[in-house]
């Protein structure tokens, strides 16, 4: 890469002239002799192919170049001033990322308000987020591919803090044979019914999620996967209430009228994958996420 003919001092000085209103004012902003401004613009108006300045009586006016130079010249000490910002975090130990692995059977929605105040107090650190499922969220536990995980299970060696519940029913479309004129529909005809199941994104064990005792199964990565089948009347399944609440309200999907209750609570935790070595952002984000997500004790 060329290395560039205008320093970034050279780009400061043009845009405290322009901002300041004269070659005194910004002397004075950038604690500098109004000579070295002078001379500042006077070797910035050589070094481009045109003139950012032009002298017009007493008074320096930008030419149509240098309004167009203005803004990037602008870009480019906020982005300077921001690379500044984040050495000045890492020197603190802050974290450059924090990676949070999440189980599809939270919806990502209800972090938003928890991210947003991370992100107010830590600008500078970017968040990854993994959704992940069944033995899939505890390999990012264990294998300290997240530095926050939740999930359902807290594995030997690790804890965990209740954050929230989700409720799993069971659910079809308005025309499936299971919701369509019936009442109190028996667990044995669910057995004979088709599901959609979620499929598991670990790798070195396969666990299955939903009710097992259907003999047909489909398959699949997401429950926005497992809706799009279930409208379709194809397959029934046991999915999260806080994801089909639309879908139950505009009469897309139906709750089952099972004879005996078949809802299930899934307690969900929040875990560091590291106890004693997490950073100060990691750590603020366990405690943000607690703060907004965590039931009422």
């Amino acid at each position: 890469m060329k290395n560039p003919r205008v320093s970034l001092e050279q780009w400061l000085v043009f845009k405290t002239v322009i901002d300041s209103g004269s070659y005194a004012m910004a002397a004075e902003a950038l604690n500098k002799s109004q000579s070295s401004i002078s001379y500042g613009i006077a070797r910035l108006n050589e070094q481009l192919p045109q003139p950012v300045l032009v002298q017009e009586g007493r008074k320096a006016v930008m030419t149509d170049a240098g309004q167009v130079l203005y803004r990037h010249a602008e870009h480019l000490l906020d982005q300077a001033s921001q690379a500044e910002a984040v050495a000045n975090s890492l020197a603190l130990g802050f974290e450059s990322e924090v990676s949070i692995a999440v189980d599809v059977l939270v919806e990502v929605g209800s972090l938003i308000c928890a991210f947003e105040e991370f992100s107010q107090e830590f600008p500078h650190t970017r968040i990854r987020v993994l959704e992940t499922s069944l033995s899939g969220t505890t390999e990012a536990l264990i294998e300290k591919s997240a530095d926050l995980v939740i999930g359902s299970n807290i594995p030997m060696g690790f804890r965990g803090a209740p954050l929230l519940q989700v409720k799993m029913i069971p659910v079809a479309a308005a025309n499936h044979p299971l919701v369509k004129g019936r009442e109190n529909v028996s667990e044995m005809e669910l057995r004979n019914m088709r599901q959609v199941v979620l499929r598991d994104t670990g790798t070195h064990r396969e666990q299955d999620a939903g009710w097992l005792q259907a003999e047909q199964r489909w398959t699949v990565s997401h429950f926005s996967t497992s809706i799009k089948l279930l409208q379709s009347g194809l397959v029934f399944g046991f999915v999260p209430l806080n994801w089909i609440e639309d879908e139950l309200a505009r009469g897309s999907l139906h709750r089952i009228p099972v004879e005996t209750e078949l809802d299930r609570i899934v307690q969900m935790n929040l875990m560091l994958s590291n106890q004693q070595a997490s950073g100060p952002a990691t750590k603020a984000l366990y405690d943000i996420i607690m703060d907004k997500l965590s039931l009422p004790s």
